[in-house]
């Protein structure tokens, strides 16, 4: 993984959206009636700490219209290869069970929004 290495914990809004694993994954994502918009991190990312906010505030402002999930690619190796999420961070929005989008490295709010509004 490529990644801007740094000890430090992710901490504060982030740590309020759903935590995805292998074990709810295909009930929170594939099965899920929204579209999912999930942020594969970890914590000593520093550009995943850089886009926590942005993912933070389109949960807010995507909420009953867009599911928002975080997955630890350190915990999830099997996920993170599955999807071929080679760097971090990775957003990749889901409809319908199906990955429709692909966002990699740190991207402006604006560009984000633009994948999400293109699936809603």
């Amino acid at each position: 993984m490529f990644c801007y290495n740094e000890a430090r914990e992710v901490s504060g809004p982030l740590e309020d959206l759903l935590k995805l694993g292998q074990s709810n994954w295909e009930t929170e994502v594939l099965k899920a009636e929204l579209p999912v918009l999930i942020d594969f991190w970890a914590p000593w990312c520093g550009p995943c700490k850089m886009i926590a906010p942005i993912v933070q505030e389109l949960a807010q402002e995507y909420d009953g219209r867009l599911k928002v999930a975080k997955l630890n690619v350190d915990e999830n190796p099997g996920l993170t290869g599955q999807y071929g999420v080679l760097s971090i961070p990775t957003l990749l929005l889901f409809k319908g069970g199906r990955l429709a989008a692909r966002l990699t490295g740190y991207r402006p709010k604006k560009e984000v929004k633009q994948k999400i509004e293109a699936l809603l």
